[in-house]
């Protein structure tokens, strides 16, 4: 028995969104998924203890501010790695469309308040 296989356009996907945020499963694979972003604005400080995450920008520009004062500019085409337990906040000045591939059951942790960085 052949088992359904569907393509995914991700431009169809996200056209209509228009929200300043939004994040969602796009399929998964294994025990990994890989999720979508669209937004404009700022991400709270968070780390995933127990999974790496990828990040690859389809459209605008992706800013990860990592906690050493270091950000990373991500653009179209370019994907970066954040290691586990890595802190971190995402974030963008223009409408930012990203793919991210990580465990599927990963565990988020977000920082109370920015002075905990």
């Amino acid at each position: 028995m052949m088992k359904t296989i569907e393509k995914i356009n991700l431009s169809e996907t996200t056209k209509q969104i228009n929200v300043n945020h939004t994040n969602f499963v796009l399929d998964n694979a294994n025990d990994h998924c890989v999720r979508i972003a669209v937004f404009k604005g700022e991400y709270q400080w968070h780390h995933h203890p127990d999974s790496d995450e990828i990040f690859m920008v389809i459209e605008g520009q992706l800013l990860i501010d990592l906690e050493n004062d270091v950000t990373l500019e991500v653009n179209p085409n370019e994907i970066v790695k954040i290691p586990a337990g890595v802190l971190h906040r995402t974030r963008s000045n223009v409408r930012t469309v990203n793919l991210c591939f990580e465990r599927e059951e990963a565990e988020t942790v977000f920082l109370e308040k920015e002075s905990d960085r």
